[in-house]
């Protein structure tokens, strides 16, 4: 297998950027020695070109079958990538017997050679043989050289029909759209399958200005989509393809895209395939056509963002694939070609061609997974492997560490990743980096030693002591330790002894720090340790129970890139009302199951190794979100080659034939953009008059705000702060003014969405079915005007909505709420509380696409809840409700006030801490706005969720942070009233609802609980989460913050206290609820 993989940019000393990249290749042959097995009839050699600074020459060396040698590196850091898989006794990646090409090829820039009869010794694993090469400027040159040597050195004829596959790896296309590469990204047509819905929230809408002005082309929105349940939003028009058809090609775009709502759930192809299908009739084999169910999942502006970075590659990937080709014709090679991505999986040439940004990181996966094969994992039964392990990869700049499941695949990310400063919901690895490496410098001041997390780099073997260098580095401190074989140990003999415990103390909180964030439960932990740089980790962490640092572990990167198998993954959202959980997810494992073999995987190997079942909030047709993930070893091919898409009439398929050198000096001047930031601490609102005049700035915080507010619930403020965001941007006005500056008697519209935020994320933009439903219920009412909006939540998603219908009925908004919180149900409003007349009905209910239910009166506001909810669920779970008109003076009495103002605090306190890397500061800087208690400071170790009711209800446990283990002892713990031993644990409904001191003896008691507000924050961001976003391993910190006193009479209680959610607890608040500071008051001139 032949594997390329061009690393991040590294700066040189000047200041200046060098391209890099790597790449790795495997090669495997028959072996005349051994033929009783099938697996063993291979000898894989594999082959690493990784792209290091040119000039830093060429070292190749053979190793002798079974010998072994000192494996430390003294270069940068190396990578491996091997064809083998997982040895099984049934299967192997070997060919059949009497297969005419049993070799595989694979290339990095560090390059090995493996004997796959020997894949079982844990000594060696069947490595013999390394190779090492200097970049070049362009990829190809330089994976060819590699490729060549390896075939030179190992003897083999490349047209002796004996090599299976090439593989390679690579960033280099990541590169392109990070670097905002002119020359590489070309602009794309977007086709959305969504009328009437998303319209507020245009393709590129949250892109950085510099990739918007590259990549946006065009983009339409035309009927089609799907609902939650798989119902047709609207029929496809063809008419309306083909007119799009006709603007794409007078505009000569080459990329498409065609994106439906919830396409991921069109099993039968039916919305963007069968739009594909007529976009690709009309305009002919030279456009590219990306639909977006192929590139992500559930979340429409995250798998769009995803679908357009991918189309804006596809060109230069194709560009750059077809001179891998050439690169293998010149060799002799006829294999197929295989790319490596990111999840460690294999796709085929023409697939990555047509699907790129699936390669966009596959480093940090290749290593974890080389780690594991080295370390011999994959050879101890299952009750030894039963847990997953972490991967601690020791480079010459950073440490990176990943969890490796008992899958033998990462633990992904979080839902969504941001590449280039786009945000993308693309699976990728979790890895945590910190800066410490092999050449990070020792600094020692007074009576302080501190490390990194700058470093040398690629110049430790002339910067370093060791090697006659003048800086002092970690490596100069593992010498002057005792490493051995590295430099002149008598350079570093003047170093103090004092000095190197010290600096070895803080490597040693460095590394525990990293493993701890990245542990998924306080029990110790075993660690798999790689990388060129790992001589510098101590041979004992604590939280570590055993350290195992494999053979070869220096090119582990390559090793895992080799070893990369074939899979399938299904991820779908079911409706599992009337039909049977064990017999759908058995239908689904099948599907995946077939999916992998469909993409190479042997039959015979392949298994299921993830499944993943999430229930969807607020609905009650038992919607559930079902990931399945199958794999299975590479199946043996017959002759193959290379599928490319071919070029266009007249010749051009998107960039030139020849290969390109170019510097990213170039490539950085082009697509550079300077954004002037702001400073938070000094910035000041606008007023003018009694009216507060909304900026981007502003809305910023008051997203950060809602989202703490919305106490875990409420659905993401995100979408709605794009569409306000750009109400802005387009020139629009949004105003705030205080209940004082209106008459008591003047109206106020109030409305949001209710249904699940699961719908809301892909049908995107929902104020103007609020503004549609007012304007019908006014008409009801016979009323004519209003005096200002007002939103009943303010937390979560319905906390923006006044903001963004203030600019649609141009009047200003109210700074307050219904609530002062996020709450699940209708009836848990203040005026409903307090039954007032109009505190529900007349109500009016709109889906966005024409339909209109006004609810006159019912009996009881429960009454409400239970017949708009169903009516919800048929317009397709999630549709705009616009409750009776008040007036000013009822919002004032029986509403919370200030709450915008609230909000703007908390988010600006947030930002603030951010930008002046203060995190610790957080919870202090949101308790000086309102009175309550940082609770707990800790790190999830379990969560579990069921759907009831059509509500999400679960528990999170979290274990306390050691004093040791926060980064600043100052924190203000003191008001943290728990032990060491002791977890918190935090009962949802959607929203947080209790929290719990739990002692080692499982005795609990009541720390916090409704109606007083719990958040979760991130204690990596600041920010708020969500219920649904609680796993494993994420350090929080808890708050709580007091509640309006109107919740906590006897009806506010009866309706929003422990009662209401089944608590038989007594409430006590855990302060006195102070009105927040107006923002028109405090910066009024």
């Amino acid at each position: 297998m032949f594997a390329v993989t061009p690393e991040e940019s590294q700066s040189n000393k000047t200041g200046t950027s060098l391209e890099r990249g790597f790449c790795f290749c495997a090669v495997a042959y028959q072996s005349d020695l051994v033929q009783s097995f099938r697996f063993l009839q291979q000898v894989w050699v594999i082959i690493i070109c990784s792209f290091f600074k040119p000039g830093t020459g060429v070292d190749a060396r053979f190793i002798p079958f079974g010998h072994r040698q000192n494996r430390t590196a003294t270069t940068a850091k190396h990578f491996l990538f091997l064809t083998t898989t997982a040895p099984r006794t049934n299967a192997a990646f070997g060919a059949a017997p009497g297969n005419r090409h049993p070799l595989r090829l694979g290339t990095n820039t560090d390059s090995v050679i493996v004997d796959i009869s020997k894949t079982h010794d844990p000594e060696t694993r069947g490595i013999v043989a390394s190779f090492k090469h200097a970049t070049t400027l362009d990829v190809t040159d330089g994976i060819e050289a590699a490729v060549r040597k390896v075939l030179t050195d190992g003897n083999i004829d490349p047209q002796g029909g004996k090599v299976l596959s090439l593989t390679i790896g690579t960033t280099h296309f990541i590169n392109a759209v990070v670097q905002s590469d002119a020359r590489r990204l070309q602009k794309v047509a977007v086709v959305r399958l969504a009328a009437p819905y998303t319209a507020e929230v245009p393709p590129f809408i949250d892109f950085p200005e510099n990739l918007k002005k590259l990549m946006n082309g065009h983009y339409a929105i035309i009927k089609g989509g799907l609902q939650i349940d798989g119902r047709l939003i609207n029929d496809i028009v063809e008419a309306e393809i083909v007119e799009q058809a006709v603007q794409i090609k007078a505009k000569g775009l080459k990329n498409v895209v065609v994106i439906g709502v919830f396409s991921p759930l069109d099993v039968s192809g039916s919305n963007e395939y069968k739009v594909r299908d007529i976009l690709a009739k009309e305009l002919g084999p030279a456009v590219n056509i990306i639909c977006s169910r192929d590139v992500g999942q559930v979340g429409f502006l995250e798998r769009e963002n995803a679908s357009i970075l991918n189309a804006t590659i596809t060109s230069f990937a194709q560009h750059t694939i077809r001179g891998f080709e050439r690169a293998m014709k010149r060799l002799g090679l006829t294999c197929p070609l295989y790319i490596t991505q990111n999840d460690g999986t294999l796709t085929t040439a023409a697939d990555a061609a047509r699907l790129p940004i699936r390669t966009f990181s596959s480093g940090a996966t290749n290593s974890m997974r080389g780690a594991s094969y080295l370390a011999g994992i994959d050879l101890k039964s299952k009750e030894e492997t039963g847990k997953g392990m972490l991967v601690v990869d020791v480079g010459g700049t950073t440490t990176d560490v990943g969890m490796l499941l008992p899958s033998g695949f990462p633990r992904q990310a979080a839902a969504f990743i941001e590449v280039g400063g786009v945000r993308t919901n693309f699976s990728m690895p979790d890895i945590s980096s910190i800066g410490l490496g092999g050449g990070s410098r020792v600094r020692a001041e007074d009576t302080k030693v501190t490390v990194g997390p700058d470093s040398v780099g690629l110049y430790l073997t002339q910067d370093a002591k060791v090697f006659g260098g003048d800086i002092l580095t970690v490596t100069d401190i593992a010498v002057r330790a005792g490493k051995k074989d590295i430099g002149d140990a008598s350079l570093v003999s003047a170093v103090s002894d004092e000095l190197v415990v010290k600096a070895q103390y803080a490597m040693k909180r460095l590394l525990e720090s990293v493993v701890d964030r990245m542990k998924t439960s306080p029990e110790d932990c075993t660690l798999l340790l790689v990388g060129g740089g790992s001589i510098i980790v101590p041979p004992a962490l604590a939280g570590v129970k055993e350290i195992i640092l494999p053979p070869f572990h220096s090119v582990a990167n390559a090793v895992g890139a080799a070893i990369a198998i074939v899979s399938g993954e299904i991820d779908i959202i079911e409706i599992l009302q009337g039909k049977s959980l064990p017999d759908t997810l058995e239908r689904i494992k099948a599907e995946a199951m077939a999916k992998a073999v469909e993409a190479g995987a042997d039959p015979q190997t392949t298994r299921i190794a993830e499944v993943n079942v999430l229930p969807v909030q607020y609905v009650t047709n038992q919607a559930t979100r079902i990931i399945v993930k199958a794999i299975g070893e590479l199946r043996t091919l017959e002759e193959g080659k290379v599928i490319i898409p071919s070029k266009s009439e007249d010749g051009q398929v998107g960039l030139p034939e020849e290969d390109e050198v170019e510097t990213t000096q170039e490539v950085l001047a082009e697509g550079a953009e300077v954004v002037e930031e702001i400073d938070y601490e000094y910035y000041k609102p606008t007023i003018v008059g009694n009216e507060w005049i909304v900026t981007e700035t502003d809305l910023f915080f008051i997203m950060e705000g809602c989202g703490v507010l919305g106490t875990g619930g409420g659905g993401s403020p995100y979408p709605s702060y794009l569409i306000a965001r750009q109400i802005l941007r387009d020139g629009g006005c949004i105003r705030v003014v205080d209940h004082s500056s209106l008459p008591d008697t003047a109206y106020v519209v109030r409305g949001g969405m209710m249904g699940s935020p699961s719908v809301g994320s892909e049908r995107l933009g929902d104020a103007k079915q609020i503004l549609t439903a007012g304007k019908e219920l006014a008409h009801h009412c016979g009323i004519s005007e209003y005096a200002a909006t007002l939103c009943d939540e303010i937390g979560g998603g319905n906390g923006m909505q006044s903001l963004i219908l203030s600019h649609y009925y141009n009047v200003p908004a109210l700074d307050g709420d219904l609530m002062g919180r996020a709450y699940p149900n209708l009836h848990q409003t203040i005026p409903s509380v307090y039954n007032l007349s109009n505190a529900l009905t007349p109500c009016a209910l709109h889906d966005g696409d024409g339909n209109v239910v006004i609810m006159s009166r019912a009996k009881d506001n429960y009454a409400v809840e239970a017949f708009m909810r169903t009516v919800t669920t048929e317009m397709g779970s999630s549709a705009a409700l616009v409750p009776a008109p008040m007036t000013v003076a009822e919002t004032r009495d029986y509403g919370v006030r200030r709450t915008l103002s609230q909000a703007w605090g908390i988010g600006r306190a947030i930002a603030m801490c951010r930008q002046k890397n203060d995190l610790k500061s957080v919870p202090d800087e949101i308790l000086e706005l309102q009175n309550g208690k940082l609770l707990f400071i800790g790190k999830i170790v379990d969560v579990s969720r069921e759907v009831r009711a059509g509500f999400t209800w679960g528990e999170v446990k979290i274990a306390r942070l050691g004093e040791d283990e926060l980064e600043d002892s100052s924190a203000s713990t003191l008001s943290m009233d728990h032990g060491p031993d002791d977890h918190m644990i935090i009962p949802f409904q959607n929203e947080n609802l209790v929290a719990y001191i739990e002692k080692p003896d499982g005795m609990r008691s009541v720390a916090a609980i409704v109606p007083d507000l719990i958040s979760v924050l991130d204690s990596q961001s600041g920010s708020h989460l969500g219920t649904q976003m609680y796993s494993y391993g994420l350090r929080v910190t808890v708050i709580v913050m007091a509640g309006s006193p109107l919740w906590q009479s006897e009806k506010g209680l009866k309706s929003g206290g422990p009662a209401a959610f089944g608590f038989d607890h007594r409430y006590f608040p855990v302060g006195e609820y102070k009105t927040p500071m107006s923002v028109i008051e405090e910066y009024k001139r």
